[in-house]
């Protein structure tokens, strides 16, 4: 049995995600044990930048982040641009900040946690290109392979995928951080 058996994790993306964003974290948690389930408001299913087509689990206008152990937001510019621009997958990641909860981005998805209003006070990496952006809200932005930060695990690029998944797994196993606040 693994350390992750019993949770549930949910992957917020729409069309144009960074197919390995999705794929390699997904097999990380999945592979430890953990049930992953796809939130989109995309509808029933949605295509990363390279053609991986995934169905939809669940529409985030009705997704309760009560119901999921962690959240893992994938990157992709076209991805994350409309996900910051989607109240109900906003509010969405900004439950699991309010919850206690482990989260995981990478790349562009931190566009998302800007708009929750999640990242003030808050240090993490992103694509270099966000790092203006991610500053103006608030938070400390370093460029390293990943970064943890009270349940908060971030990385810049697919190249920083294996640090990633790794902390995401130790993070999810630990679960709850009180820190981790919105």
């Amino acid at each position: 049995m693994s350390h992750l058996t019993g949770k549930t994790v949910a992957f917020l993306v729409t069309d144009g995600f960074e197919d390995s964003e999705l794929t390699s974290p997904w097999e990380a948690v999945t592979s430890h044990g953990a049930q992953a389930r796809l939130v989109s408001p995309a509808g029933d299913s949605v295509t990363g930048k390279n053609g991986h087509h995934q169905s939809v689990d669940v529409d985030s206008s009705v997704a309760n982040a009560a119901e999921f152990d962690a959240l893992v937001l994938p990157g992709g510019v076209v991805n994350a641009d409309h996900l910051r621009m989607d109240a109900a997958s906003c509010g969405f990641a900004r439950d699991f900040f309010e919850q206690h909860k482990p989260v995981g981005v990478i790349c562009h998805g931190a566009w998302t946690l800007i708009e929750a209003n999640v990242v003030d006070g808050r240090t993490l990496t992103s694509y270099p290109s966000l790092q203006t952006d991610l500053r103006n809200a608030g938070a400390n932005w370093v460029d390293e392979e990943v970064v943890v930060d009270q349940g908060l695990v971030s990385s810049r690029t697919p190249d920083d995928l294996p640090a990633f998944n790794d902390k995401l797994v130790e993070e999810i196993g630990e679960g709850r951080h009180e820190g981790q606040t919105a």
